[in-house]
This record gives structure tokens, sequence and C-alpha cells, in this order.
């Protein structure tokens, strides 16, 4: 399976005149995997922090000129690269801040690209198909550089590959509505050419994308009809005659056939994350509607839909994929979005592997092996089953009378409550029913659909059955979250907040605010989570023990420093500065207000939203923020692994969300004085604490920087001064 995680904006994106157009030219890696050198496609290189979400860098040409090529960095010379008004090479560190003083040449042709790899010496290809190293280049700017490719053959895309210390840069052409491949070798230069096979429609390919697995290079490219094809490049063979018009055909293998929907794919791009998983953009996804642009990870083993993303504007066919995160330019921002792909097998395309981490399945029925699930073998022994010729008779009846996924469509439109339950449920749980993955939206969107028409039509079961698939996330079916909250279904609420990676922060908030104004009365009797429950019954029952744990003690927190060593004061002061009080929430509102806290967010599209809370919903969020706080002091919460539950760095971080965004009304409150107090010295024991962890950190970094001394013998004590 493959999974993609709650993305985050990089930066922001220029307009450009055409909208059509994306306004970065491209993304590199500057040295490691969380900095990033980003150019647009008018003037500036940018470098940018990836986890800090923060510009190190920029640099700027004057205006009249443009950069004609994206900026790489140079690993060998730690420098950057990059071409403006198609023949200036400038070069520049990372201390320069004017890049007009940075060193420039100029060389004799248009160049196309600059390549860098992470083991060799940044390349130069010029746009008629020449190849030359950076360096050698740079020595003599102005010699003469040949034509390679034929006075109408054009360069469409470009990349380069480092296998086994040789140096490869491949490039593909257009000409007269062919498309070719070039393979060039360096040191010794030879040069491959190859014709790529056409559609039945003669489009070119939409994006072509090169990746090295077990010292190959697979080629992936994408035409408008949806179709991806892989190929694999042959980089040890004898080179091709390029006088001969026939050049031999590249042998391809189709990947994906996908969903296009009416008509063909304009902005559309695919890239390979692991030799099973392909990353698509500008696809339909096959559950949503027309006019939505998508992120889609596919299986290419079982062509199975494994996990997708609506991308908020307009798709510019554009994306990246660097150490397991994905960069995508969509209307005015540019997204980074992890992902993480498991190890593709046919017992997980199946949905017969259980995931890590879950609780195994609490039924008594055992699958014995691979063989009972295919050719319906009983296991041998005592405990064999005996199936009767009237069982086999029955079940294939029951197998006839199911409904298909469009009957069921259908059904929903008008049929009764218990009927289109029943009928969804036997859908979901039925294990013959094909492209269920790609079904489960349509369900959920139909009943959600009829249930906002019809007032006294819910199927709660139904509705939780399609969520537990995990097929589903909030951008396939907007509203089943605000339905839920609407018809007080907590355990579906709970259910969406647990597995919807993309919940929106006002739906967040929206989900807070109802489950602080419900009633404790209203919401003891509702069935939730087993592990959310048993962690809140754990922690109310437990009991203070006078420990202390991630830099704070309830007896102790008003004192300047975290250090445990100042437990005679309490001995001499017997009331603590802050008593451990009872939970001031019930149970299961306890529950629903921490799946809350544990659903991802961004602080600056969070804090508005959390404005919309009252004065006395604000207080008694904080008054239960300050209990959880209180009950992870004590040692006992450590002896709760395994269950679901926020973390401290998650309570902290609530409790400095909702002081920003009601700090004025939380000082004119009387009620809140000492809750603030107590808050405040909350927030600052944390501050402390990671100080502290600070110093320890930097004390491990010095001793591991310190080399030992060749004078200490086999047995000696050496005094090491850190500060």
């Amino acid at each position: 399976m493959a999974t993609l995680y709650e993305g985050f904006t990089l930066c922001g994106l220029l307009q450009t005149q055409n909208v059509s157009d994306s306004a970065i030219q491209g993304i590199e890696l500057d040295g490691d995997s969380d900095h990033v050198v980003v150019t647009d496609t008018t003037r500036s290189v940018t470098l940018y922090k990836v986890s800090d979400q923060k510009p190190l860098g920029n640099w700027t040409v004057k205006q009249g000129q443009s950069l004609t090529c994206p900026a790489v960095y140079n690993n060998q010379t730690k420098e950057y690269v990059v071409v403006s008004d198609k023949r200036v090479i400038r070069v520049w560190r990372n201390e320069d801040l004017n890049l007009d003083k940075a060193f420039k040449a100029t060389v004799s042709a248009d160049v196309w690209r600059v390549h860098s790899a992470l083991e060799g010496e940044p390349v130069v290809l010029f746009n008629r198909g020449a190849v030359r190293l950076l360096d050698a280049l740079l020595s003599a700017p102005q010699q003469t550089i040949e034509n390679v490719l034929s006075e109408e053959e054009i360069i469409r895309w470009s990349t380069n590959f480092v296998v086994e210390k040789q140096h490869f840069v491949l490039f593909t052409t257009e000409q007269k509505k062919m498309h070719f491949l070039y393979v060039q070798r360096l040191n010794p230069n030879t040069l491959h050419k190859y014709r790529l096979e056409r559609e039945d429609s003669g489009a070119p390919p939409l994006s072509v994308s090169a990746s090295l697995w077990d010292k190959r290079i697979n080629l992936l490219y994408m035409y408008p009809n949806g179709c991806v094809y892989q190929s694999a490049v042959a980089v040890w063979g004898q080179a091709a005659a390029l006088e001969d018009e026939e050049a031999p055909a590249l042998p391809r293998t189709l990947l994906l056939r996908l969903p296009v929907g009416e008509g063909e794919l304009g902005a559309a791009s695919a890239v390979a994350l692991d030799e099973a998983h392909v990353a698509v953009v500008g696809v339909p996804h096959p559950s949503a509607g027309t006019g939505k642009d998508f992120l889609c990870v596919w299986n290419t083993n079982f062509q199975t839909l494994q996990a997708g993303k609506e991308m908020a504007g307009r798709i510019y066919g554009q994306v990246w994929c660097y150490s397991g995160k994905l960069l995508v330019p969509h209307g005015k921002a540019l997204s980074v979005i992890p992902y993480d792909c498991q190890k593709s097998s046919l017992a997980s395309a199946l949905g017969k592997l259980w995931k890590c981490g879950k609780e195994e399945p609490r039924s008594s029925v055992a699958v014995p092996s691979w063989n009972s699930l295919l050719y319906e073998e009983q296991p041998q022994g005592p405990a064999r089953a005996v199936e009767t010729r009237r069982s086999k008779l029955s079940r294939k009846s029951q197998s006839v009378l199911a409904l298909t996924v469009d009957q069921v469509l259908e059904l929903i439109k008008t049929g009764p409550v218990e009927e289109v339950q029943r009928e969804v449920e036997a859908l979901v749980s039925r294990g013959d029913a094909q492209d269920l993955q790609t079904s489960v939206g349509q369900l959920a969107c139909q009943l959600v659909g009829r249930s906002q028409a019809e007032s006294a039509f819910y199927t709660p079961g139904a509705l939780a059955q399609l969520v537990h698939t995990q097929y589903l996330c909030h951008s396939v079916c907007p509203d089943l979250l605000l339905l839920a909250l609407e018809h007080k279904d907590y355990f579906l609420c709970q259910l969406c907040l647990q597995l919807f990676p993309d919940i929106p922060e006002v739906v967040t908030c929206a989900c807070l605010r109802a489950f602080i104004s419900v009633l404790d009365g209203d919401v003891e009797m509702v069935s939730l989570e087993p592990d959310s429950v048993s962690f809140m019954e754990g922690l109310v029952a437990a009991g203070a023990r006078g420990g202390q744990q991630n830099g704070f003690s309830p007896a102790l927190y008003d004192e300047d420093s975290c250090d445990a060593h100042h437990q005679p004061r309490l001995h001499q002061d017997k009331t603590p500065a802050v008593q451990l009080e009872a939970c001031p929430v019930g149970l299961h509102k306890a529950v629903l207000l921490n799946e809350v806290l544990q659903t991802p967010y961004s602080d600056s599209l969070l804090l508005p939203h959390l404005k919309d809370l009252n004065s006395q919903q604000v207080i008694l969020f904080l008054q239960y923020l300050q209990f959880l706080y209180l009950k992870y002091s004590q040692d006992a919460y450590t002896q709760m692994p395994g269950l679901r539950s926020p973390t401290m760095t998650q309570i902290i971080d609530w409790v400095c969300l909702v002081l920003d965004a009601h700090f004025m009304v939380l000082v004119m409150a009387p009620d809140a004085k000492g809750l603030l107090k107590n808050l405040h010295f909350f927030v600052k024991s944390q501050v402390r604490l990671f100080s502290e962890l600070g110093k320890i950190e930097d004390s491990f970094k010095e001793l591991h920087r310190m080399k030992p001394s060749k004078d200490i013998g086999q047995y000696s004590i050496e005094v090491i001064e850190l500060f």
C-alpha cells in the first residue's frame, strides 16, 4: 500500500502571463534531501530548507535578463550553476549576495540544460545535442560546439545519471512528429539513438521521467490517452549509427491505462516512486467529479489506485520526487507532500495483509493458506470443516443474487434505509467485489447526497464501514464529516478524524466546537473506539505519585529550574502549586477531544477558525489541556503504551494556539487568571526542558567531534571539560 501524508506549502507562486503555465522552471536538490533550489520562469533562484519551509537565499538577475534553464548545485565545488539568456553560464557560492557580480562565462552555442549528479561533475547539454563537462567548457568557453541533431530536431526533455562511475546523459527529441531518445555516455564518449513508438493518435508524450533501479535506467513516459509506458534503457550496448534514418525502436511495456474521462489529458505528469508505484498528477480521480485536480499513487503491479489527494487550484502537470517527498506546484502554491510506499505483494493488493501495528482480527476463522483462498482447499486434521454439496450450492446462489456496484448505486437513490444499509454492507464485506477501491468514493458521495436531501434518510453503519476500508478521504467526500456532526454520529466523527489525513482546518474547528458544546450525558452512551476509551480510563484512574516527566512536576512548576533535586522544599510546603483535579469533561467527551488534538493542521490556517470559539468554550478546553498536561507529568502515563493518545508536543502546541487566538479575551475574563498563570508555567517548563536537551545534544556532538589522544594508554582516566 502507498500513503500520502499531510502536506505543507513550501512557497507561493508568481502569476505568469499565461494562467495555464507554471511559474516554476525547475527544482533541484542542494547537497542533501532537506534543501532544494527552486528556479522560477523569470529571473530568480531561491534556496529553501524544506523542513522549516524557509528561504535561506535568493539570487536574481537584472531587469531585461532571464534565466533559461534551472539552477543546479555542484556537489564537488559547493557552488551553484545557472544559465541566463541561453549562453551566459553563471557560477556562485551561497555567501555571494549579488548574482551579477558572480563568475560569468559566455559560450558559443545555446544551452538547453545543465545537469548535476551527486557522484559526478556537472554536464552541459546544448540545444543541438552536444554534451560538455562543465570544467572543460569553462576553461575554453568559446570552443566550437558540434551539431548532433538535424536542423528540424528539437530537444523536449533531458536528465543524467551516474552508473558504476560512468556518466550518462539522456534526452528526447522531436522531428516531424517522430520522437527519439539519445543516450550519451561520457569517458569514453558513445552515443545511442532509439526511436520511441508512436501512439495511434500520433500525439507526443505529455511527460517523460527516468529512474535508476538495480543499476538499470528505466524510462517512464505518459501520453494524452492515459497510457503510461516503461522502457529499460540499454546503456552498455554498441552505439547506433546516426547516419541511419531507421533508428531501432525502443521496446516498451504498458504499465498503466489511466482513466481520462471525456477527451484527452492536457497537462499531466508521472514519476516512479519505486519499482511498483507511480505518482501521477493531472489525471482525474476515478471516484471524484470533473473539474478537480488530484495527486494519485498507482500500483503498477496490480493496476490499483493506492492513494489520492485533491490539490487546490490548477495543476500544471509538474511533479518532482526527492527523498520520500513529492513537490507539486498547483494554483498559487508549491506543496511538499511526504509519501510512503510499502513493498508490493499479492496479499496487500487483495487486502489480506494486515498493517503493522494493527490488531489482528478477532474472528475465530483462520486463513490456513493461499491455496484455501484460491482453490477452496480445506485444512487437514480433526478441525477440518466439512462442506456439503448443499452448502456449496447455497453459497453459489447467494453470489449470483449479490448486487453489483452500479446496482447498489441505483438502489441508494430510491431504496429504503434498511435495504440500502444491508446491500452496501454486503458489497463492502464481499470478497469478490470488483473495483471496490475506486467505488467506495462513489458509494459514500451517493449516500451523503441523499442524506442531505432527505432528512429521514441516514445510514450510519454503511458510512462507517466505507470509512473503515481506508479508501476514503475528506477530499473524495467532503460533506461526510459535516453530515456526521449534524446527526451527532460521534462514532463516525471519530473514525473520520482518525482515518482522514486531509481534513481542512475549518472542519477540525467545527468538530472541536461541537465536541466542547455537547453535554456529557449525551455522549457517554455512545460506543467509541476501544483503544482511545481505554487510554482515558487509565489516565483518569492513574493517581498522583509525585513523579516528574517531560521537565515538569506539579509541585515544582513555580520554580525557576526543573531540577528534580528540589524535593526538600516540597516537604516544607505540603500545598502543591497546582492541584491534580478531576477531569473537567466526561470520559467520552475527552476521547473526542483527543481525536481533535491528533488531527494534522497548519498553524496559519487553524488560528482564524479557533477565534470562533466563545470564552466559555475556550476556558473549558484549556482546563482539559491543563488536566492532560498534569496527568502526563506523572509516572503512570508511561505505563499505558500502545493506546491511541495525543502526545505532549500536541498538547503544548494546542495550548499555544488557543492562547494566541483568545489572549485578549482570556486576560479580561476574571475566571481565567489562575488558568493563564498555570498554562504560562506549563509552556515555560517545556521551553526550559528543550533548552536543557539542546545543551545535552551539543555536549554529545562535542564528544563525538573529539579525537582520542594518541598518548592515552590501555588504562587511563581522562577529564573532559565541555564548558
